[in-house]
């Protein structure tokens, strides 16, 4: 597959999906919103990766980017019916584009967590394989507080009710972090407004000693973003 990246910060790309998509010969092509980089033309690929961010969907006067960048994902999902996959805030315009609401939460919720698959989850084939539960990574501060009209919610937490979502067949987003790779925290840690996240939910000590909480975890996590990729190729295929 062609595969079209839409990022909004360098250090905010596909971490673990990058080798698993370069293992199946899949083709990336990354585009910098925040650096003004213009989204390509649309047909020319055959799925849609939208990853994360420090900004938020209603900051179009800070941001104009985002207004182009939601009538793509409408257009996208709506018209082309082509795989969607949103992590973060990409999860979070998804339901936006598609009329849903995103609202910022009473506290953000950052770190290692663990969310429940809703039924319409476990019998979502994109979790096929998986138990009732999932260990997760999450830095977010903002929510889909109500689910576009047609999509369901997957994955839900005792913060967010919408940590998984499906819009028709093949449109998914996730609120948590799949793609978690070794130098993630690191590289997020730089960023004053995820530092600010980090250190108000978890204090200032804690926000030290993340990065050797979730080490253990990273193998986890990886294992978690394979088998999603290779759930979601094998509904596509199954669809064809």
């Amino acid at each position: 597959m062609r595969i079209l990246v839409l990022q909004h910060l360098d250090v905010e790309h596909p971490g673990s999906f990058r080798e698993i998509w370069d293992e199946k010969g899949h083709e990336r092509v990354a585009v910098e919103l925040d650096a003004g980089e213009a989204i390509p033309e649309l047909d020319a690929f055959d799925m849609l990766a939208v990853m994360g961010g420090p900004m938020d969907v209603w900051e179009e006067d800070d941001h104009p980017w985002l207004k182009a960048e939601k009538a793509a994902i409408r257009r996208w999902v709506r018209e082309l019916g082509r795989p969607y996959l949103g992590i973060c805030l990409g999860h979070q315009l998804l339901a936006e584009a598609l009329g849903g609401r995103v609202a910022r939460m009473a506290a953000p919720e950052v770190g290692l967590s663990r969310v429940a698959l809703t039924a319409a989850g476990r019998a979502d084939p994109l979790f096929a394989g998986f138990g009732p539960e999932l260990d997760v990574f999450q830095w977010h501060g903002c929510e889909v507080a109500e689910l576009p009209e047609g999509a369901v919610s997957l994955a839900r937490s005792d913060a967010s009710a919408v940590q998984a979502m499906r819009w028709g067949r093949c449109a998914y987003g996730f609120q948590f972090h799949p793609e978690i790779v070794e130098e993630t925290i690191a590289d997020w840690k730089r960023i004053p407004e995820y530092w600010a996240s980090l250190v108000k939910t978890i204090g200032p000590d804690g926000a030290e000693k993340l990065a050797g909480a979730v080490t253990p975890r990273l193998l986890a996590f990886r294992e978690t973003a394979q088998r999603l990729d290779d759930n979601l190729s094998a509904a596509l295929v199954e669809a064809a």
